[in-house]
């Protein structure tokens, strides 16, 4: 393991104050959104749209990087550059989405497991010949009667652990993403109880598997109730919910902490992470950045629908999302930025 290549990466993606987009989607799942749209579900559209994505003007000021999918990784623009090429010439870091996704759990109604250890290491090396530094690897932590159950937590911290080792030891910064999901009626309380069990657990696991922190991201939820539960806590509340649990259980050694969007709106996420970065500014040994998935693009792929006359509609919409999560980094983030 290169400890100071880990180091260098980690160092990029979180310099001048940037955050990660997560372009990962799997084939199924953006297929699924494509048909919400009447968008064709082929090869060809998935291209059309990250085309559009990763060649938007002005997306490096925003973003340090981005994470591809198996397809992704090895598509190229409609000019034949290779979108790696791309988006190495604007200064953003290739990233790759490796498990397999989750799986039912055998024995654990209710609960998934992710998959995907199987034949890693050959696949991450591969990843890093075609150019990508880091990697990313989910698992979703559900909460409901009985659950999440111990031996859920525990499967996927292992599951975690060992990827992020077999990452390391090819050079690829792992990004961690143990995500408590939104689904359900939990609340607040509820989600903080369950997100800090899961974190000590990531991170034993992650000590025994003797992982370099300083070469690895934390891709966690915000400690938020369920999207079913009458509570709205206001931005404040959900900031101190959620930093407080990662002082009790992320190490200071990590690189840094990266949130996940989980469904919620591009406003809400920026307003919530912008209150964690005002409200505990200075306080913090790692630095709180955004990998947003839907709450960046959401709005652009509604404006694409799949039409070359809407392009550059759909990429000033996305580099505007961009722009707000970049401002919620910074702690500059405010309802104006979304009426401008």
């Amino acid at each position: 393991m290169n400890s100071q290549k880990l180091i260098d990466t980690a160092k990029a993606i979180f310099a001048e104050d940037k955050g990660i987009l997560a372009m990962d989607e799997s084939n199924p799942t953006c297929n699924k959104r494509f048909a919400a749209l009447g968008i064709p579900q082929t090869e060809a559209s998935r291209r059309a749209y990250r085309e559009l994505i990763i060649t938007s003007p002005g997306l490096r000021e925003s973003i340090s990087g981005a994470i591809l999918y198996d397809e992704s990784i090895r598509q190229k623009t409609s000019n034949g550059t290779s979108f790696v090429d791309v988006l190495v010439e604007a200064g953003i870091i290739p990233g790759i989405k490796v498990d397999t996704g989750a799986k039912a759990l055998p024995g654990f109604p209710g609960e998934k497991v992710t998959e995907g250890l199987d034949g890693l290491a050959a696949r991450v090396q591969e990843y890093a010949r075609m150019g990508a530094r880091f990697a990313k690897w989910r698992a979703v932590i559900a909460i409901g009667a009985a659950i999440p159950s111990e031996a859920c937590v525990d499967a996927n911290a292992h599951a975690l652990a060992r990827y992020a080792a077999i990452c390391q030891d090819a050079g690829l910064v792992p990004i961690v993403e143990p995500e408590v999901v939104m689904d359900g009626l939990h609340d607040l309380e509820q989600c903080l109880e369950v997100t800090g069990r899961v974190l000590h657990a990531v991170f034993n696991q992650l000590h025994v598997q003797r992982i370099f922190l300083e070469g690895m991201i934390l891709k966690p939820n915000m400690v938020l109730p369920g999207k079913d539960s009458p509570a709205t806590p206001d931005p404040g509340q959900v900031a101190d919910a959620t930093v407080h649990c990662l002082l009790r259980s992320v190490p200071a050694a990590v690189a840094g902490i990266a949130f996940l969007s989980g469904g919620q709106t591009g406003e809400l996420a920026c307003a919530r992470l912008n209150a964690m970065n005002v409200r505990f500014a200075g306080k913090m040994p790692w630095p709180l950045t955004f990998s947003f998935a839907r709450a960046i693009q959401h709005p652009a792929l509604d404006i694409w629908s799949g039409h070359d006359a809407t392009v550059k509609a759909a990429q000033t919409a996305l580099v505007h999302r961009a722009e707000c999560s970049r401002a919620a980094r910074l702690g500059q983030y405010t309802a104006k930025m979304e009426r401008a």
